[in-house]
Parts: structure tokens; C-alpha cells; sequence
């Protein structure tokens, strides 16, 4: 894929986070495997990233609750007060109370469950789909580092549920993206879908930006920059 940017559109870094891969990651698995209604309760783990947080977004922008899940009491904030989430779940903090957390959080059950995590976060919600809910997995980031795989959802609920499961890939979608370049860069540029970017400066603090990424220390989009960038004033 190729596209052409408009350094006076916006600040270029953004062609790597809500205007690039991130945001077409989030756009494509929530309206093309989550399919949201509106009224319907959409739940999105590493909802501070760069991708869960424009999920949450546009499930806002379509009429949804969007709940989001992340680690910690600032990343909650930021997913509820700046970006303007329903609700947001602190998975630290919420322990072995995890599960009764995202029921109060999402009462009405869930009816898109974009995945981002995995782990212990997957095993709380999965019982708390609706029939019929719909499943973008897109990562799974508690497993990355593991040495062996942890057990997976419970096979029989999802069956029981009818729910959809659909892994997917965005590159595989890089061609059929119009519908995201009409709504996505129009609510960037009218403030209904805000974004963060945690900028590391200087290639040698990479590796460091590179681990902290995989604990969850980053906020929004983690970008290395390597030399000054003339479009950001």
C-alpha cells in the first residue's frame, strides 16, 4: 500500500498511528467484523493504545457504549475524560474482582468485544458476551512474551452464545479502506476522534521504548523519532 500525505493536513507522524495502520486496524475490525448497532454495548481491551482507543471512539461516533479496559487509573481517565469512553475498567487494580468490573461496567451484557489482550482480561469477558456477539481478534499482547500458550476462551460458551470469532489481518485489507478515509481523517480533523502519541526521541532509546511497549507503559501511539519533524509546530 501507497498513499500520498498532506503535511498541511496533519502532523506526518499521524500516517503511523490514527491516520495510518493503527486507525485502519480499528476501523476495519469494528465495522467490518464487529458490524456495531447502535444501542449496543461495545467492549475494547488496550483501550489506551493506538487502536483500542479509536475503537472506542468510533463506537461512540455510531451510538454504542463503548467500554474500554486498561491498566491503570491514569489510562482510565484518559480513555473516559479525554477521549470519551462510557466507562473504563482498571484491570490492575480490579484483581480477582475483574469480571463482576466489567459487568457493572457493561450491564446489558457485551455485544462487540474487540480483542487486543487476551489472558485473564479474554477469560472475564467471554462469558459476558450476548448472543450473537461479534469478535474482531486482533492481538493478543499478554501472550507475546509467553513461552507456552495459555488455555484459549471456553469453546462451549462460545458456541452456546453464537458468537463470531474472526481473526484478522489489516494488510490483507489495505485496498478496500474508502469508507475509512471518509469517516476517519473528517473526525480527526473535527475533534471527534482524538489521539496521543508517546514520542521516544533519540534511535538508542528504542530497545527501552520497545520493552516498555510489551508492559503497557505507553500512552496512545509509541513512535522513535529520529530526526525533527518540520509539520509539527
Amino acid at each position: 500500500m501507497s498513499m500520498k500525505l498532506d503535511p498541511n493536513a496533519a502532523p506526518l507522524s499521524l500516517a503511523l498511528s490514527v491516520l495510518g495502520m493503527p486507525g485502519m486496524t480499528a476501523w476495519w475490525g469494528l465495522m467490518h467484523i464487529g458490524k456495531p448497532k447502535a444501542g449496543e454495548t461495545v467492549v475494547v481491551s488496550a483501550a489506551s493504545g493506538a487502536v483500542g482507543s479509536v475503537v472506542g471512539q468510533l463506537a461512540r461516533l455510531h451510538g454504542c457504549r463503548a467500554v474500554g479496559i486498561a491498566g491503570g487509573k491514569d489510562k482510565c481517565d484518559y480513555v473516559v475524560k479525554e477521549l470519551g469512553f462510557d466507562a473504563c475498567v482498571d484491570y490492575r487494580a480490579a484483581g480477582a474482582n475483574l469480571f463482576k468490573e466489567i459487568r457493572a461496567a457493561a450491564p446489558k451484557g457485551i455485544d462487540v468485544y474487540f480483542e487486543n489482550v487476551g489472558g485473564a482480561v479474554q477469560a472475564a469477558v467471554v462469558p459476558q458476551l450476548n448472543d450473537f456477539a461479534r469478535v474482531p481478534l486482533c492481538g493478543l499482547i499478554s501472550q507475546y512474551n509467553e513461552m507456552q500458550m495459555n488455555p484459549g476462551p471456553d469453546w462451549r460458551l462460545l458456541l452456546v452464545k453464537r458468537a463470531t470469532v474472526t481473526g484478522f489481518i489489516v494488510s490483507d485489507h489495505f485496498g478496500q479502506m474508502e469508507g475509512f478515509w471518509k469517516e476517519v481523517p473528517a473526525a480527526v480533523k473535527a475533534g471527534k476522534i482524538k489521539y496521543r502519541e508517546d514520542i521516544v526521541k533519540g534511535i538508542e532509546n528504542a530497545p527501552e521504548a520497545f520493552m516498555g511497549l510489551l508492559k503497557g507503559k505507553n500512552f496512545g501511539k509509541l513512535l522513535v523519532q529520529v530526526a525533527e519533524d518540520p509539520t509539527r509546530k
